[in-house]
């Protein structure tokens, strides 16, 4: 017991420690990119916490499998390198014997998976999705930020304010410039650009919004050509479009793992099954880490690490890649994503009693020789 609580401790301290530094890279990339949405007005930068709070449980059931996989080959690396793992080994610790403790911390790892995969991470996605959709019926007005220039999504305008009330409703020093589009040819009928002292935020009864503009220039050309004209207007009111609210949530990943069950769509059942490969990777990559743990203390800990990374990599590689062709149908469905198990379970097994088989018969062929002599 002393052993194994020695060796789950330092599996789950090295796994800790790696899924963190993960994370924050993984988290790190994916705040910029939607910070620089935020920044261009496609996102409200008060919800960007929340939206990475949401996509949490889909990083994490990710990351934890590789964390383990890691985790396992620098703890025993080290153990092999101090040659605690040879004390052990002279102890009658046998690699089987060592891939039975270390499936302890991999059934807590695979637990945490399960409970991500299966459940967490969907209703995660599924409020991702939600938030995301009320973000794409935001207008203007709610994010816009004085004295930052901000496009539409589309495209076609962009608006600077100098100032904007508390309210959000009236502005000053506006400039707004618009591209004419002819609705029927989609031909490019130059831009128009309004230029104000102040404007102001309308909601008629039938839900139409306007920007009242105040004293104020409209100008309307092509670029590069002289052939424009000039308006001076008192009052000039622009149709904002209305916010369309979808609450449609069509990604795959946001479905709850009940709906799947005894769903005959091959992409509900390509769901299904990625969902379960997860924990199931889990234990594959720990048979596979134990024996690429043990190194000799003379070449390194890290001499076996990047072969391992390669494997493990190719593993979720293959992975997905046959998740993307069971949905085109390329895969029958009976075969699913098993073959892709146990495929790399074949090769953890072979890692894991090649080399006792090697060392069986090295004996056996030593002791024949002995006896031929």
């Amino acid at each position: 017991m002393i052993v194994f609580r020695y060796l789950s401790r330092e599996v789950l301290l090295t796994l800790s420690a790696v899924s963190a530094v993960l994370l924050v890279i993984i988290m790190s990339g994916r705040f910029i990119k939607y910070l620089a949405q935020a920044a261009s007005g496609a996102l409200d930068p008060g919800s960007l916490f929340l939206i990475m709070g949401f996509r949490l449980p889909g990083f994490l059931q990710l990351i934890l499998p590789l964390g383990l996989f890691l985790g396992i080959l620098l703890a025993y690396g080290r153990l092999y390198l101090d040659s605690e793992m040879t004390v052990l080994s002279a102890t009658g610790m046998s690699q089987q014997r060592l891939f039975r403790m270390t499936l302890f911390p991999a059934t807590l790892v695979a637990l945490v998976v399960a409970w991500l995969s299966l459940s967490l991470a969907p209703q995660g996605a599924n409020q991702f999705q939600m938030l995301i959709n009320q973000q794409d019926a935001l207008t203007e007005f709610d994010t816009l930020v004085p004295g930052r220039f901000q496009a539409l999504r589309d495209g076609t305008r962009v608006t600077y304010t100098e100032e904007l009330s508390e309210d959000r409703v009236n502005l000053g020093g506006v400039f707004i410039t618009q591209k004419n589009v002819s609705s029927d040819t989609k031909k490019d009928r130059g831009i128009s650009v309004l230029v104000a002292e102040k404007g102001r935020q309308e909601i008629n009864p039938d839900g139409n919004r306007y920007l009242i503009l105040e004293n104020g220039y409209r100008y309307d050309g092509k670029p590069g050509q002289a052939d424009y004209r000039a308006i001076k207007y008192d009052t000039y009111a622009v149709l904002l479009p209305k916010p369309e609210v979808s609450d449609e949530v069509t990604d795959r990943d946001a479905m709850p793992t009940s709906s799947l069950l005894g769903n005959n769509d091959i992409r509900a059942r390509t769901e299904l099954q990625w969902r379960l490969s997860l924990p199931l990777l889990v234990f594959i990559v720990t048979l596979m880490a134990v024996p690429l743990a043990r190194v000799n203390p003379r070449q390194g800990r890290f001499l076996k690490l990047l072969p391992a990374i390669l494997l493990y990599m190719a593993y979720l590689t293959i992975l997905i890649s046959a998740r993307s062709a069971l949905e085109k149908g390329k895969i029958p469905p009976a075969l699913g994503l098993w073959w892709v198990h146990s495929i790399f379970l074949a090769i953890g097994l072979g890692l894991l009693y090649w080399e006792p088989l090697r060392l069986k018969l090295a004996s056996r062929r030593s002791a024949l020789g002995v006896a031929r002599g």
